[in-house]
């Protein structure tokens, strides 16, 4: 017969073993702490409440390497100076 490990190898670097799933098994009848798994996630930081849309925008040449102009003395990046911009443009912010 194939054990667990052999069959699906290890998690987090410990193979999985009898012992290892009770543990497993355990831990998720305790329950989990939500808030805690979702403040350890990995990714971008939320932008204000809810998803964020993404919106490609194509820039001249001119106003590009015055957009990076931008960034280089704020020491931003063009995704917060172009998000400045149009909220203070839209009165938005």
């Amino acid at each position: 017969m194939i054990s667990l490990a052999e069959k699906y190898g290890a998690i987090h670097g410990r193979p999985l073993d009898e012992e290892y799933l009770a543990e497993l098994v355990a831990e998720a009848e305790r329950g989990y702490d939500v808030d805690k798994i979702l403040a350890s996630r990995k990714g971008r930081p939320p932008l204000g409440v809810g998803p964020s849309v993404v919106v490609p925008v194509r820039l001249e040449p001119v106003l590009a390497a015055a957009l990076d102009e931008r960034v280089q003395q704020t020491n931003s990046t063009r995704s917060v100076v172009v998000r400045a911009a149009l909220a203070a443009y839209l009165d938005a912010a």
